[in-house]
């Protein structure tokens, strides 16, 4: 070993992901090529983007390129690009070392996932380790543009806990990845294999991806193209979204979506348009068919998406200028003519042009999901099952959009005990009986809490549909959202009903009769109750917590106070239902003590079916415990 070569260990996840690459993942594992020509891609469009700037980093060989070759005897695979290049402190920070969170959420996506799969990788990010499926050593050799040849650097490792570098002459700058196949690998040792994977998964990289031409008139078993001095192109090397849309397939646009996503699945739907006029640009945008692992794991930092090209220069990865946040789950590209090439994100920020670009995305995106609303509804299911909730975070993100968000959501409802029917606000409002002007809803921790919600008990008995919302995001979705349509939105525990004539009556005279009742439990329950009452919303159940109308529902409080938010102290409003036989007891019992033991548990299992937290869990078994012994 070379005196200057340095032997350096992994970072520890970089070892799990490897070990994980090495003895697990199997299906798929052609994806590995992809990964790589993808890597060369990036590599040779930040050389180009660089290099307008200084324009001698591309001075003798600008014409950017990929290379694929492979050597029989020496069972080696080798990717080449003459693009940036790294320096040895970007090889280690590149390769040794993840510095973003990109490979702890591929380690977690691994462990839920049954099956390991190969596919997994190009969405985390870690896609050059995805080499070690296929091959038992991998060596690099790269130059970043701009260095002398003296500064070459050699990485290798045999992906089992530590790498070498070492300095080394190279003549030209780039990167070549050199792969060592295990000895099961002969198929991609393979000249119409490489060629199909390159055709079926990367032909629309826009840079020439180049082979060895004496390979494609060689039997593949005797092909060595370890001096092949002529290359021919064997990608379509353009830039896909510059065709008009008549020259380009739906089996064009779904291979530059896969190759673009990191993506195995075909996109569900796509939009492709050119705006000309006082500013010029072109979009092409995509809809996944599932969201990656990381969509609401990586939290809402991690934002993925948009390419910004500028006259077909690649500029910017992930641009989170070009569209909203909640509508990060997008996939595509814009070709801007107008913007300047050395626009940076801060520039990014205050461009008013780039403005109207993110307006004419963000009008393109929801056309295409409301299509598929209208005219594909199966489509459309897939997609809000996917999104639907990264959907719902717009209504309080994009107050210009926020009536077409909502046109787009749907939810479950009493009409459907199953909640396999979901039902879209226009439809809830096409069905509402003459005289409503309100949109009823429950939220709740779970579909099975808000159907059987004591809550609902008057809105059954009328046949009133009440929207039943038991995502985490609902009930901050809905401090933005009051109304739609012209009908407010109203929760059906916040808040007195509104009753006719007959019902203000019966109430009336229900709640003067049940005057001692209401007084005694307000005794015996003291602090903790803010109020005691006799409720319209029950007819089958002896109590319920109400809400007043500015009141966070228990269930998302505790959620709150359980992530280490600060939540107001309240004391709940109790509604009662003074026929009910429980209620008849306490009205008859004698015993302070046991009157206290049922009136504390009217309270706390109304508290629980609201998904409040118990103060003393453990009082309240043994108060349970006693109200059983005695009956």
């Amino acid at each position: 070993m070379n005196a200057t070569t340095e032997t350096r260990q992994f970072e520890a996840e970089v070892a799990q992901v490897l070990h994980l690459v090495t003895h697990s993942l199997y299906s798929h594992k052609e994806i590995f090529l992809r990964e790589l020509i993808s890597n060369a891609s990036d590599a040779c469009d930040k050389l180009r983007f660089e290099a307008i700037a200084d324009p001698q980093l591309t001075a003798g060989d600008g014409e950017l390129h990929i290379d694929i070759s492979w050597d029989k005897d020496a069972r080696t695979l080798t990717i080449a690009d003459n693009g940036i290049g790294m320096s040895r402190d970007e090889v280690i920070a590149n390769i040794g070392t993840i510095a973003s969170s990109g490979t702890r959420r591929f380690l977690a996506a691994m462990a839920n996932e049954q099956k390991a799969d190969a596919r997994l990788i190009g969405q985390f990010g870690v896609g050059f380790y995805s080499a070690y499926v296929v091959a038992d050593k991998v060596t690099v050799l790269t130059r970043r543009a701009g260095a002398p040849a003296s500064e070459g650097v050699k990485w290798e490792s045999d992906g089992k806990g530590e790498y070498t570098l070492e300095p080394v002459e190279l003549a030209a700058r780039g990167t070549t990845v050199v792969l060592h196949m295990k000895a099961d690998e002969d198929e991609f040792l393979a000249d119409w294999k490489l060629r199909s994977l390159i055709n079926r998964y990367s032909d629309h990289v826009a840079f020439p991806i180049r082979m060895p031409k004496e390979a494609a008139a060689t039997d593949d078993d005797a092909a060595d193209t370890a001096d092949a001095p002529e290359w021919e192109t064997i990608n379509a090397a353009s830039a896909l979204w510059t065709k008009p849309r008549n020259e380009i397939s739906d089996e064009d646009y779904q291979g530059f979506y896969k190759s673009l996503g990191h993506d195995f699945n075909d996109a569900l739907a796509w939009s492709h348009n050119r705006v000309e006029g006082s500013q010029s640009f072109t979009t092409l945008l995509y809809l996944p068919s599932q969201p990656p692992f990381d969509l609401m794991m990586g939290g809402r930092d991690e934002r993925k998406g948009l390419k910004l090209y500028i006259k077909r220069v690649f500029v910017m990865d992930a641009a989170e200028e070009l569209l909203p946040n909640y509508l990060r789950f997008v996939r595509g590209v814009i070709d801007a003519d107008d913007l300047p090439l050395n626009v940076s994100r801060e520039l990014l920020q205050q461009n008013r042009q780039l403005d109207r670009i993110k307006a004419a995305c963000v009008k393109r995106v929801l056309d295409l999901i409301e299509t598929l609303a209208r005219d594909e509804p199966e489509k459309f299911a897939t997609f809000y099952r996917a999104f639907g909730n990264t959907l719902k975070e717009g209504i309080g993100e994009d107050h210009a959009n926020r009536e077409r968000i909502a046109k787009l959501l749907r939810f479950a409802s009493t009409k459907d005990a199953s909640a396999k029917q979901v039902v879209a606000l226009d439809d809830y409002i096409a069905r509402m009986p003459e005289g409503q002007d309100t949109i009823w809803y429950i939220t709740a921790e779970s579909h099975a809490a808000a159907f059987g919600s004591p809550q609902l008990e008057a809105f059954k008995a009328k046949d009133i549909e009440v929207l039943l919302m038991s995502d985490r995001i609902d009930e901050w979705m809905l401090g933005s959202l009051h109304e739609y349509g012209g009908k407010k939105l109203q929760n059906v525990a916040k808040g007195e009903l509104p009753l006719d004539e007959a019902d203000k009556a019966r109430q009336d005279e229900a709640a003067k009769a049940a005057e001692p009742l209401v007084a005694r439990l307000k005794s015996l329950l003291g602090e903790r109750v803010g109020d005691v009452r006799v409720s319209a919303r029950l007819t089958d159940s002896p109590s319920c917590l109400a809400l007043a109308d500015f009141d966070m529902a228990p269930h998302f409080a505790r959620l709150l106070r359980e992530a280490g938010q600060q939540m107001p102290d309240s004391k709940p409003t109790l509604e009662i239902n003074p026929q009910h036989a429980l209620l008849k007891r306490v009205e008859a019992e004698t015993d302070d003590a046991k009157a206290t033991d049922l009136a504390t548990l009217l309270l706390e299992q109304a508290e629980i079916a609201a998904g409040a937290p118990l103060p003393d869990p453990a009082a309240f078994v043994q108060r349970m415990n006693r109200v059983l012994m005695d009956a």
